[in-house]
């Protein structure tokens, strides 16, 4: 177990801070603070600790070749989330509340029993039900994207906004096996104009291989995913910024479409 220095201890508060009040921290300032996964993922665990409530679910970033090049990494990585981040659709939130959010079309699941990295893809398919999702990227840094360094993406709780989710449906009535799960396409509108397309193999070559990465990242750290926690599993497309207005994402798979009105 990482134990943090003064430091890094003052970094999670300063993160749980900016969270409290909206006002954003300055890269430079927190330079060099953190320079390793492990204290990374340390500091993670205290701004959760600090918030002082359960772990509702996470977010996985970095699943696509192009997101990964873009933040000097190698591999995924995960954010612990709050139960009150996500939002079944439609939903209604105001920009002021948010910091410098961005906009990212997904597949959510929901472990119907806890999660194990003994689980294979097949397991993940009956252990789960999905959805289909928009997240909304936000950061505690000032202009973070796409410049912030990777072990302050992974301190911020993968720049962890809100994450909204449609109807959910066991994933074994939507996918009949495994491969299905990659094949998954969905369109993004932003007042009734189309900005983006995309689809479910860009996360990881199939989204349930970015569940599997998380339940063993997780039982790695001594942790796990647990029955009733949620997954928003990676972007099918590179995210533009949230600004007011009625965004959409249409799914097909007869996900539906989930919508997210921005005031």
């Amino acid at each position: 177990m990482t134990t943090l220095n003064t430091n890094q201890k003052e970094f999670a508060k300063a993160l749980y801070n900016a969270d409290l009040t909206g006002n954003p921290l300055v890269e430079a300032d927190w330079k060099g603070v953190v320079e390793d996964d492990e204290t990374a993922y340390a500091v993670q665990d205290e701004v959760m600790k600090l918030k002082g409530v359960p772990v509702g679910g996470y977010k996985v970033s970095l699943t696509s070749r192009q997101t990964q090049d873009m933040f000097a990494a190698d591999s995924p990585l995960y954010g612990q989330q709050v139960n009150r981040k996500f939002l079944p659709a439609p939903s209604t939130v105001k920009l002021g509340n948010l910091m410098d959010p961005l906009v990212e079309v997904e597949l959510a699941f929901r472990a119907t029993a806890d999660l194990t990295s003994e689980d294979s893809l097949e397991d993940l398919l009956r252990k789960t039900t999905v959805a289909g999702a928009l997240e909304v990227p936000d950061s505690r840094f000032k202009e973070w994207f796409p410049s912030l360094g990777k072990y302050n993406v992974m301190a911020d709780c993968a720049v962890g906004g809100l994450v909204v989710y449609g109807n959910e449906v066991p994933s074994t009535n939507v996918f009949s096996a495994v491969t299905d799960v990659a094949t998954v396409n969905a369109e993004l509108f932003f007042n009734d104009v189309k900005l983006d397309e995309g689809n479910s193999k860009e996360v990881l070559g199939n989204p349930l291989k970015s569940l599997q990465w998380l339940v063993g990242k997780l039982e790695e750290q001594g942790k796990q995913f647990k029955q009733g926690q949620l997954v928003s599993s990676g972007t099918f497309v590179l995210p533009p910024h949230l600004k007011k207005g009625h965004w959409q994402v249409k799914f097909d798979h007869h996900l539906g479409n989930v919508d997210l009105t921005v005031n």
